[in-house]
């Protein structure tokens, strides 16, 4: 099957809802090749899919101070996250409303007043237009608040995570998150005195299809044969055996998911090495403690002593390991895509922990950690691999049905793969309800009063 969207509507119908397949009786779930090398379908997930989601544009710390701010690309658009003079964070669409330039060609900064090289059309840092060279040469019914920079039609910030849609119709942040707004405040929560972004980021290019970062970063079956390199390291470093098979995975709702394990030495607060010495050993615990105080000793212990990759569909990627490190990717071809990764810290910090916390980030996570390295050669041998599509024409997710599943079953997956197949086969339909797997999971000691300001 090859999949031709140009044509008639039924036929591109018909042909789309055969690329995902789906059969509980026989426990089998395949994903056809085609959406991973098709540009017809790599042009109707920028229409049917980044146009009507909610994407994460960045943190409200990387503009910490009035006058920052951050460019940068979000399904196609330039943005710009500011912080204009008056303290308020604000998300702009970077192009000047004359003639279309981008108004700030930085990648970040602090200005009052960003102005427009081609014809100096000038705007404040709030988007307002203040400067027009020859105003008189406009009619008199031009108005200089007719022309300010537009922000995209909605954002929220969910507690310093900004988030941006392109659909004024998509459903409130709070019914889009589901049931992963528990495990974000999970992440979120761990610190007492908020979280901000640890300077610097990386950029990195993958010849292989952006929803394969997705997969990888919610497949726990991969570890032990790929990173077997980075495991025997940890044996013999740290005395850490590799990862037996603990662990839950659970599909969230609207494309959402999580890989939820004890992994052995996954954070500072949950494992005591000593060569750290017994006065980290004391503040560890001590940290523990005010856990508890805070949220109890199961939410505590959920919260210090296991780790959890969580996806944010469809493209935001929340590694909550030896470290908080958060991925996004962006298509830019169907067999090629742009990856950013950020690190988390809470505010504050002590230089020591700061340290320590960025070194194993780097050291798995950065371009050139033991586990990025693999993954990378992985799925860009899948790529290569997706040439001969014609003849091996599908991708096989079918491990784990039928049983609750485990974190190396690929429940996480299909969770992906049937919110982008519903958003394929139906452009039209923007809103969708939380799916019925995420409705049945057991309330896992929600908490209230989180806040989400939207526009």
């Amino acid at each position: 099957m090859r999949i031709k969207t140009r044509g008639h509507p039924e036929m591109e119908s018909s042909r789309l809802k055969e690329l995902v397949v789906e059969d509980t009786r026989s426990c089998t779930f395949r994903v056809h090749r085609d959406a991973y090398v098709s540009r017809e379908i790599f042009d109707l997930e920028r229409e049917r899919i980044f146009n009507h989601s909610w994407l994460y544009v960045g943190h409200e710390s990387e503009v910490s101070q009035p006058g920052d701010f951050r460019t940068r690309d979000v399904a196609g658009r330039p943005l710009l996250l500011c912080r204009d003079t008056a303290g308020t964070v604000r998300v702009l669409i970077n192009s000047c409303t004359h003639r279309g330039a981008q108004v700030c060609r930085e990648a970040s900064g602090n200005a009052r007043s960003f102005q427009c090289f081609y014809h100096a059309w000038t705007y404040n840092n709030a988007g307002d237009l203040i400067g027009v060279p020859d105003a008189a040469g406009y009619a008199p019914g031009f108005r200089k608040e007719d022309f300010a920079l537009r922000p995209p039609p909605r954002t929220v910030n969910y507690r310093g995570l900004i988030f941006a849609s392109f659909d004024p119709a998509i459903e409130d942040f709070a019914d889009y998150l589901a049931g992963a707004r528990e495990y974000l405040d999970l992440i979120l929560d761990l610190s007492e005195t908020g979280i901000e972004v640890v300077g610097g980021e990386h950029q990195y290019s993958v010849r292989a299809n952006w929803k394969m970062q997705v997969e990888n970063t919610i497949d726990d079956y991969h570890v032990a044969p790929l990173h077997s390199t980075y495991l025997k390291y940890l044996e013999q470093v740290n005395g850490i055996a590799g990862p037996g098979l603990i662990g839950r995975a659970y599909d969230l709702g609207n494309g959402h998911s999580v890989m939820e394990r004890p992994l052995p030495g996954s954070r500072p607060i949950a494992r005591w090495e000593p060569r750290l010495g017994e006065a980290v050993k004391r503040e560890l615990d001590a940290l523990y403690g005010r856990l508890v105080e805070r949220f109890g000793v199961e939410r505590a212990s959920r919260m210090a002593r296991l780790d959890r990759n969580l996806v944010i569909y469809p493209n935001l990627m929340i590694l909550d390991i030896w470290g908080t490190a958060l991925r996004i990717c962006w298509p830019t071809a169907p067999d090629q895509m742009d990856v950013t990764v950020w690190t988390f810290g809470p505010r504050g910090e002590a230089a020591g922990w700061r340290r320590y916390r960025h070194d194993n980030l780097v050291s798995f996570l950065g371009p050139g950690g033991l586990g990025t390295v693999d993954d990378v050669e992985a799925m860009e041998s899948c790529q290569r691999g997706f040439r001969a599509t014609k003849e091996v024409s599908w991708c096989q997710f079918s491990r784990g049905m039928g049983r609750p599943a485990l974190v190396t079953d690929e429940e996480t997956m299909r969770a992906f793969w049937r919110r982008w197949h519903r958003q394929i086969t139906n452009g039209d339909r923007r809103r969708t309800r939380r799916s019925s797997s995420a409705a049945r999971m057991p309330s896992r000691s929600r908490r209230a009063g989180h806040s989400i300001v939207s526009g």
